[in-house]
């Protein structure tokens, strides 16, 4: 492993007169016991292979790099504000071109946070799409009503507090009539002869079922309806809700809303569908229309009629993968100021960070140039860091992805 130290370095001079193939920069990540080190990784776009290791991600290495060979005519690059710098101060003749990919990429990434703020679309898809219609209910046998037992108690057989106070009330009692005592019933039963007397005076126990038996007012009574919508919205974490309640003047207590939640939770539910994810609604928007099956399409086209946001941000998608694989990058300062016409925030935000790298977007989406095969030598990079088990230097690692290409 040794060995490529003692061999002499890959060159750096400058490149042939005349040489106009691209380079395209990306950044690579070594994580020493430290912390984390970025370097930059230079590669020929046309042989597809590395170049040059440059030890930073500094704009003034790719500088100096580039400036040493002035042929340069292509800069394929992500969109880091650093990598623009370093190939306009270094290559001011070469074109820049951002990698489409990433542009896909974050164009998804921006589509998914769109239909994640318009939950109510894709509930509306349930009833009208998802669900099917529901059988008529049969008429309930009296029998199978959940009412009182034959004492008439509150609470029907099989509930835990009403089973174990009339268990200690049938106790209390089974020794008063054998002739014991109150207080050698307190003893005898370990209860408190507080509650030996209450259990006593009571003939029946659903006499006892008082107080927590009972549907009394509470506090969280007025903010329930507003718990009930959230909870459909898909929102079931108790302490975020506690804290949505805070400012609407709720002075209850945490553990109030977390016990109604916990009702709801274990009470039987109806089983209805489930609207669909904004990851899935995402993913028909962004694939092309003719691969999706016939249930997809109609799936989101009841999205797109109960949502104009989500109908506008399927054609402005739709308008972006047209440019990007028919080469319109002429097209582009359109899309955006129809973009920014649309109530879709997310979508103006990723319009604002295009704006900023205009020509190189136009760049990107006009030419076939790809940072693809940059992602293959940044895997080989980290192969080669794992290989020397993180111990080697910089140099070391240079020579060996250097020599071996």
């Amino acid at each position: 492993m040794r060995q490529p130290e003692h061999r002499p370095a890959p060159g750096r001079g400058p490149a042939r007169a005349g040489s106009a193939r691209p380079a395209c920069g990306r950044r690579w990540r070594v994580a020493t016991r430290k912390g984390r080190h970025y370097g930059t990784v230079l590669v020929d776009v046309e042989a597809r292979r590395p170049v040059d290791l440059l030890p930073d991600r500094e704009g003034s290495s790719p500088v100096a790099w580039l400036a040493d060979r002035p042929g340069v005519e292509v800069v394929c690059r992500d969109r880091t504000p650093f990598f623009a710098e370093g190939a306009t101060a270094g290559a001011p003749q070469a074109v820049q071109v951002a990698d489409r990919w990433h542009l896909w990429h974050t164009l998804s990434e921006a589509t998914e946070r769109s239909v994640a703020q318009h939950p109510r679309c894709l509930r509306a898809l349930v009833p009208t799409v998802l669900a099917p219609a529901p059988a008529p209910a049969p008429a309930p046998e009296p029998e199978a009503v959940p009412a009182a037992d034959s004492h008439g108690s509150p609470r029907p057989r099989g509930h835990r507090f009403a089973d174990r106070t009339r268990d200690r009330h049938a106790a209390v009692h089974v020794l008063l009539t054998a002739g014991h005592s109150r207080r050698s019933v307190q003893r005898q039963l370990g209860m408190t002869y507080r509650t030996v007397k209450q259990l006593a005076g009571a003939a029946m126990p659903e006499e006892l079922f008082t107080g927590q038996w009972q549907n009394r007012p509470s506090v969280l009574d007025d903010y329930k309806p507003y718990l009930a919508d959230r909870w459909s919205e898909g929102c079931t974490n108790a302490w975020n809700l506690w804290e949505e309640n805070v400012p609407l003047d709720y002075k209850g207590s945490y553990q109030r809303v977390r016990a109604y939640l916990r009702d709801k939770r274990t009470s039987p539910q109806p089983v209805i569908a489930r609207p669909p994810t904004p990851l899935t609604v995402a993913g028909w928007i962004l694939r092309r229309p003719d691969t999706l099956t016939e249930t997809e399409q109609l799936q989101l086209k009841a999205v797109r009629t109960h949502g104009p946001e989500i109908d506008a941000l399927t054609s402005h998608v739709r308008s972006f993968a047209t440019m990007l694989t028919a080469h319109q990058g002429e097209r582009l300062p359109d899309w955006l100021d129809a973009v920014r016409q649309d109530d879709l925030p997310s979508l103006h935000t990723l319009a604002a960070g295009i704006g900023r790298d205009r020509d190189a977007v136009i760049g990107g989406l006009a030419q076939p140039c790809s940072s693809g095969a940059v992602e293959g030598h940044v895997n080989r990079i980290r192969m080669l860091k794992r290989q020397m088990y993180g111990r080697a230097g910089f140099s070391l690692p240079r020579k060996r992805l250097l020599l071996a290409s």
